[in-house]
């Protein structure tokens, strides 16, 4: 079974792909912003029902990523990548059709699903268009793409905020559905993938049954715990148990985007083989480890000074853990589909961030603020545990795999 592409220029695929990124995360950026506030503060529900609906909605999108990164695989990847664009973009413009609880759960489902489905799909083209040596490395320049997006569209979300308003609220979400437009456009200039047809007797989600990417999986899952670590329980952290001033939070927000958009193309490019991901990702637990001993001994002391220096060593060892995981990992994701599969396989593997966004905000804060320094040590010694257990499931997860051309 094969898979071919026709090859453009190396250096083309790689920029539109992060044009289509950083369009995406600009209006991303300033949607998440100020989506919340707009749901409670104009539309009238209340927290609670907010926090429902974008766990259904996250949770519906983590079902939802591999049979649509299977169609992709079927049907085409670019074709797939631009009309699931186009759907993200229909499906923030039903958020402003929202006025009951129940509509809300409908269009966060429907806004999750497309968006899971966009990320799979996207992975699955970079993957046919990038050589293998070279893709980790493309994936590194999206991620930090992404992340200067998130950060500008964060800063126009921020003036919606200042003016508080229903029409600054829903010029934010014209903007976003506007972006996805753009990624829309940039993704149709991309060469076409052409597929094959699956063999007979094949089973159409052959993922499913492959144990070994499912452990590779859950334990990249258990690692990007790091994702509402940084965006929930620091936050609630810094405000509840330390004195360090209230806007810590910002400049570790700050700081970690900009260490991510200027370090992890380097950080990706020292990748030679599937072995050094899993031993960058071992290094990585370690790191995170570290990281939470930082955060735990931040609220030892009363000065806010000595509080906030600790914070930012903190958040400087853990900012290149989550690098280090970053990289390794989506070189595992990658290294271990099947050529003719990536859709769905990366439809899969991306649930790890669906669970981590589903339950990561409750888990986080009941084990780090209800608990403190213990909960801290716990989740330090997880990271730990995750890192270093992915060693060896990639090792079993290698020996399982069909060699190159045996199809």
């Amino acid at each position: 079974m094969t898979l071919t592409v026709d090859r453009p220029a190396p250096a083309r695929p790689g920029r539109l792909l992060a044009a289509a990124q950083l369009a995406g995360s600009l209006g991303d950026g300033a949607f998440l912003t100020c989506s919340v506030l707009f749901f409670t503060r104009i539309v009238g529900l209340s927290p609670a029902q907010v926090g429902l609906g974008l766990t259904l909605g996250w949770a519906v999108g983590s079902v939802a990523g591999v049979p649509l990164g299977h169609l992709a695989d079927r049907h085409g990847a670019r074709g797939s990548a631009v009309l699931l664009a186009l759907a993200t973009s229909a499906s923030i413009l039903t958020f402003l059709l929202v006025r009951t609880p129940l509509l809300f759960v409908l269009a966060a489902c429907l806004y999750g699903s497309c968006q899971t489905g966009l990320s799979a799909v996207r992975q699955a083209l970079l993957a046919a268009l990038a050589d293998p040596e070279r893709r980790t490395r493309i994936r590194a320049q999206l991620q930090s793409a992404g992340n200067a997006g998130l950060a500008v569209g964060a800063g126009l979300g921020g003036l919606a905020l200042s003016a508080d308003t229903a029409p600054a609220y829903l010029t934010v979400f014209v903007l976003d559905a506007l972006s996805f437009v753009v990624t829309a456009a940039l993704m149709v200039a991309l060469p076409s993938v052409t597929t094959s047809a699956p063999r007979a007797g094949e089973p159409k989600l052959a993922v499913l049954r492959d144990r070994p990417y499912a452990l590779v999986t859950l334990l990249n899952a258990v690692l990007l715990l790091r994702m509402p670590l940084l965006s929930v329980a620091i936050p609630l952290w810094i405000v509840e148990r330390t004195a360090a001033p209230g806007w810590t939070v910002s400049a570790l927000f700050v700081l970690n985007t900009v260490v991510v958009v200027l370090l992890q193309v380097r950080v990706a490019g020292r990748l030679a083989s599937i072995g050094a991901a899993a031993r960058m990702v071992r290094r990585s637990g370690v790191l995170l480890l570290a990281s939470c001993v930082a955060f735990a001994l931040s609220a030892s002391g009363t000065s806010p000074w000595v509080a906030f220096a600790v914070l930012v060593v903190g958040a400087l060892v853990q900012v290149f853990g989550e690098m280090l995981q970053s990289a390794g990992t989506w070189e595992i994701g990658f290294a271990l589909a099947p050529a003719d599969k990536q859709g769905q396989y990366q439809g899969f593997f991306g649930t790890g961030v669906s669970v981590a966004r589903a339950v990561g905000p409750v888990l986080l804060s009941t084990v780090v603020i209800g608990w403190g320094l213990p909960g801290w040590l716990l989740l330090g010694a997880v990271f730990l545990a995750a890192g270093w257990v992915m060693g060896p499931a990639v090792r079993w997860a290698q020996s399982t795999r069909v060699p190159a051309g045996a199809c």
